[in-house]
């Protein structure tokens, strides 16, 4: 059943660690076309999901981690990250606690929205690599210096 037990490592990784379970690698897994860095965002973000989409494609692409199949993802990431600025403001505009219909006190509904934001934030930037567990699962164009970097002392 899909879905189940720890997720699969992609095949690069392994070949970048030099297979070390050395079990036979899958030489059928899909590629997808790079991302530009010039991607235009969609219609559907405002100027600070745009402004966040500029940002993550000039950060991520470089490091060809960044492929076609993920647009949703990002674009849902810059939709997650414009509502957590607009729930913000909306928290500081109003306070924390606004008059209920019953003249006393309730919490910001913009708490909500604040909270849902950044909660989908966290997941859509889990799976971009945006937070330091998820990045050190990601395999890039990093430097690939695979060199010892002591070998100068022992000379």
């Amino acid at each position: 059943m899909p879905g189940r037990g720890r997720k699969a490592t992609p095949t690069k990784k392994k070949e970048l660690s030099g297979n070390p379970g050395k079990r036979k690698l899958n030489k059928n897994e899909p590629e997808y076309g790079e991302l530009s860095i010039d991607t235009p965002p969609p219609d559907s973000l405002e100027e600070n999901g745009r402004i966040m989409w500029a940002f993550l494609l000039r950060e991520l692409q470089p490091q060809g981690i960044l492929f076609k199949t993920d647009l949703e993802t990002l674009s849902n990431f810059c939709i997650a990250y414009q509502n957590r600025i607009l729930a913000q403001k909306g928290i500081s505009k109003y306070g924390v606690f606004v008059e209920n219909a019953n003249g006393g006190l309730s919490k910001n509904p913009a708490f909500t929205v604040l909270n849902e934001a950044m909660r989908q934030m966290a997941t859509f930037g889990a799976l971009l690599g945006l937070d330091p567990s998820s990045r050190s699962r990601l395999v890039g164009n990093a430097d690939k210096d695979t060199g010892n970097p002591f070998a100068e002392l022992l000379q």
